[in-house]
C-alpha cells in the first residue's frame, strides 16, 4: 500500500501563533513592496478564521507603526444580493474588523458588490477582474476552507480556470452560515466570488484552518488528488501556497493520525496505544487476538520489534485501556469541583452522566454557566413566555402597569423584527432568563439545587450577535474570581472546539487566562466533549461507563432545555437533536471498547485529563509529525 503524501507545505501551530505568523508575513510583504517602490496588494478573506490575523495587523499598526496608507486590498467574496450596510455583509465585516482600525484609504479597498442589479452583475464581476490585473495582481492571498473544500465561494464543480463570478451556494455552505443569519432560511442562495484562476495567480497563498470540524476536508485537500469537487486541492499546484493548521484541523493527516504509515516513528506509550487500537480496527480483531502477521502487514514491524512478539504488546495496551475505565467508586469523591459550561446546556449534554455520579459521590459542585446562551433562543419562545406573563398579570389582577408596558414593548418589537436584527435589551434579558431556568431544571434532574448554578454572563458574549467580542480582561477577571472563591481541586472544561460560533474555544481561553493568574494550587482539569463530537478512545484518559438508566436520566436532563429541543437554532451539520447525538455517541464509545475486547458496557462518556494547566494535546503525536517546511516558525516568539 502506498503511503499518502502531503502535496502542499504545512505549518502546525496554535491559532494565536498562526495569526502572528501570517500577520507578520503580510507586514513583511507591505514593507518589501514599499521598498521596491510599489504598492502591496492584499487578498483578504472574511469569517471567523482570519479574525486573529486582522487583530494582529491592527496591533502592529497601533504599536509598531505598520503603515497601510498605500496598501491596496481585494476581498474574496460577498453574498448576493446583499446591501453593504447589512449586518451580514462582508463589506461591513471588513470595516468593523480591520479597515476602521488601520490607515487604509477607502479608495484602495475593493469588495465585490452584492447590491448591483442582476442585469449588471456580469459587468461588475468583469470589472473586478480588471481591477485586480490593473493593480498588478495579488501579492498574498488569505484563505479559509469550507467543509465542502471551497476557497472563497468556489463550490464543488468549480474549475481551475474559473474567474470572478456569481455562484449558487452549496447546501452545506448555507447550513454552515446559518448561525450568522439566525437560520438557514435567511442565508442567501448566491454569492459573488473570486475564481480559482484568480486565486492561483496570487504570488503567495496562506490558507488557515482551525478546529476538528475542518480536519476531514483538510486531509482531502492536502493528500487527495486535485479535483473540481474540492477547490482547495488546486492549491497543490500553486508554487507558493502554505496551509496553516492548528492541531485539531491537522488531526486527520496521515502523519498525525497514523504516522507509522508514512515511515519510521519514535515510539512512545501513547503512540503504541494509538497504533494497536488502529490495528484492531483495521483487522477487525480484538486487541488480545492480534498476531505477528497483523503487525507486519500493516506498517507496524518496527513496533513489533520492540516487543519481539505480539502477545506482550497486546497485553500492555489492553491493560492500559482497562485502566482508563472508571466507575463511580474510582471518580472524585468529597472534592471541591467547578464544572464550566460554555452554554447553559453543555454540562448535561456532554457530561450529564459524570455530573450525576459526582453529585452521588458527595462532591461540593458548582456549575458555572459562562455565557447566557440567549442568542440561541427562538423568538417564538419569548412570545410564549410573554403570553404567560400577560395571563399572569390578568389572573392575579395586578394593578401595576409595568409588566403590561414591558409586554407591549416586547411584542411590538418582535412583530417588526427583521431576520438577524439584534434584540432589544428586554428581549435579550428574557432569553437569558429562559436559558437560566432551563439550566437549573437540568441539574435538578440529578438531585442538585439551584444554588449550585452560577451564571457568569461573560461580557465577550453580550453582543446580541453570533460574532462575539474578543476575550478581554473582564472575562478573565470574572472567571478568576470564581476560581479564587471556590479554590477547586478539579475543574471540568469543554474541550469541544467545533461548535459553530466558536464560543467553546473562547470560553476555554478565559479559563486558561484565569488559571495563569490563579495563586492557589492548580486544579486537575478534565476536558469533556459531546455536543459536536466525542473523544476517541485512543485520545481519552478516562472512560466512564453509564448504565441504561443513567443514560436515560442524562437524556431527561437534556430534555429540560426545552428552548433547544426539537430544533436548536444553531445545530451545526448534524440535524439531530442533542439528546439523539448524545445517545449515539455514548453508545458508540461503549461499542468501540467492546470491539477492542474490553468488558461490554451500555454507554460511556470520555474525558481527557490534564494537570498543572497543561492544554489539550494529542500526546500520541510524535514531535516529528509536526515537522514541515514551516516547522522552524513553530517556536518563533510572539511580537511584543
Amino acid at each position: 500500500m502506498m503511503a499518502p503524501r502531503e502535496r502542499v507545505p504545512i505549518v502546525v501551530a496554535d491559532y494565536e501563533e498562526i495569526a502572528w505568523i501570517v500577520a507578520k508575513r503580510i507586514a513583511d510583504v507591505i514593507v518589501q513592496r514599499r521598498a521596491e517602490g510599489r504598492h502591496a496588494i492584499l487578498g483578504l478573506a472574511t469569517g471567523s478564521t482570519p479574525i486573529g490575523v486582522y487583530r494582529e495587523l491592527i496591533r502592529m499598526h497601533r504599536e509598531n507603526g505598520l503603515d497601510f496608507s498605500d496598501v491596496v486590498t481585494f476581498n474574496l467574496d460577498e453574498y448576493y444580493p446583499m446591501r453593504p450596510d447589512s449586518i451580514h455583509s462582508y463589506n461591513r465585516f471588513m470595516w468593523e474588523n480591520l479597515f476602521d482600525h488601520i490607515n487604509v484609504k477607502p479608495g484602495n479597498v475593493h469588495i465585490p458588490r452584492g447590491d448591483v442589479p442582476r442585469d449588471q452583475l456580469h459587468a461588475e464581476t468583469q470589472a473586478y477582474e480588471r481591477a485586480i490585473k490593473a493593480a498588478g495582481g495579488i501579492d498574498i492571498q488569505i484563505l479559509g476552507i469550507g467543509k465542502t473544500g471551497h476557497i472563497g465561494f468556489n463550490e464543488p464543480g468549480s474549475g481551475i480556470e474559473s474567474r470572478t463570478r456569481a455562484i449558487a451556494l452549496d447546501t452545506i455552505t448555507r447550513r454552515d452560515a446559518a448561525a450568522d443569519f439566525f437560520g438557514e432560511d435567511n442565508v442567501p442562495t448566491e454569492a459573488i466570488t473570486m475564481g480559482v484562476a484568480t486565486i492561483m495567480e496570487a504570488r503567495e497563498v496562506a490558507l488557515i484552518a482551525t478546529g476538528e470540524h475542518k480536519s476531514a476536508i483538510v486531509r482531502r485537500a492536502v493528500e487527495g488528488e486535485p479535483e473540481p469537487d474540492v477547490a482547495a486541492t488546486y492549491l497543490q499546484l500553486h508554487p507558493n501556497a502554505v496551509f496553516y493548521l492548528d492541531l485539531a484541523a491537522a488531526a486527520d493527516l496521515t502523519r498525525i493520525r497514523t504516522p507509522w504509515i508514512k515511515g519510521e516513528v519514535e515510539w512512545n506509550r501513547d503512540l503504541e496505544n494509538a497504533a494497536v487500537i488502529w490495528l484492531s480496527g483495521v483487522t477487525g480483531k480484538s486487541i488480545l487476538k492480534l498476531d505477528t502477521l497483523d503487525y507486519r502487514e500493516n506498517h507496524l514491524s518496527s513496533l513489533l520489534a520492540r516487543y519481539q512478539e505480539a502477545g506482550p504488546l497486546n497485553g500492555e495496551v489492553f491493560n492500559a485501556l482497562i485502566s482508563k475505565v472508571r466507575g463511580k467508586s474510582k471518580l472524585p469523591s468529597g472534592k471541591n469541583i467547578i464544572v464550566f459550561s460554555p452554554h447553559p446546556d453543555d454540562d448535561v449534554i456532554s457530561m450529564g452522566g459524570m455530573l450525576n455520579k459526582l453529585h452521588q459521590n458527595h462532591n461540593d459542585i458548582v456549575v458555572a454557566y459562562q455565557t447566557s446562551g440567549n442568542i440561541a433562543v427562538f423568538d417564538h419562545e419569548v412570545r410564549r413566555y410573554v403570553d404567560f406573563l400577560r395571563r399572569f398579570d390578568r389572573d392575579f389582577a395586578r394593578s401595576d402597569t409595568t409588566t403590561r408596558d414591558l409586554i407591549n414593548k416586547v411584542e411590538n418589537f418582535l412583530a417588526t423584527k427583521s431576520p438577524g436584527q439584534v434584540d432589544i435589551p428586554e428581549v435579550q434579558t428574557i432569553k437569558r432568563g429562559i436559558r437560566e431556568s432551563e439550566a437549573v431544571s437540568g441539574i435538578e434532574t440529578f438531585g442538585m439545587n439551584r444554588d449550585q448554578a452560577r451564571f457568569l454572563n461573560l461580557p465577550f458574549y453580550q453582543t446580541g450577535k453570533t460574532r462575539k467580542d474578543p476575550i478581554g480582561p473582564e472575562d478573565v477577571a470574572i472567571t478568576l474570581e470564581l476560581i479564587e472563591e471556590r479554590r477547586p481541586t478539579h475543574i471540568f472544561v469543554a474541550g469541544d472546539l467545533s461548535d459553530p460560533h466558536g464560543t467553546h474555544r473562547m470560553c476555554m481561553e478565559t479559563i486558561q487566562g484565569a488559571l495563569k493568574q490563579y495563586s492557589g494550587e492548580q486544579p486537575e482539569i478534565w476536558y469533556y466533549r459531546g455536543a459536536w463530537q466525542e473523544w476517541d478512545v485512543r485520545e481519552a484518559d478516562v472512560l466512564v461507563p453509564l448504565s441504561e438508566d443513567e443514560l436515560r436520566n442524562k437524556i431527561q436532563a437534556i430534555f429540560k432545555h426545552q428552548s433547544q429541543k426539537d430544533r436548536a437554532p444553531f445545530p451545526g451539520q448534524d440535524d439531530r437533536e442533542f439528546w439523539q447525538r448524545v445517545e449515539e455517541r455514548n453508545k458508540n464509545t461503549a461499542a468501540v471498547v467492546d470491539r477492542l475486547g474490553l468488558p461490554e458496557y451500555f454507554a460511556m462518556e470520555a474525558y481527557v485529563v490534564r494537570k498543572n494547566g497543561e492544554p489539550i494535546a494529542r500526546e500520541a503525536v510524535p514531535t516529528s509529525a509536526l515537522g514541515s517546511p514551516g516547522a522552524s516558525v513553530l517556536s518563533k516568539p510572539r511580537a511584543s
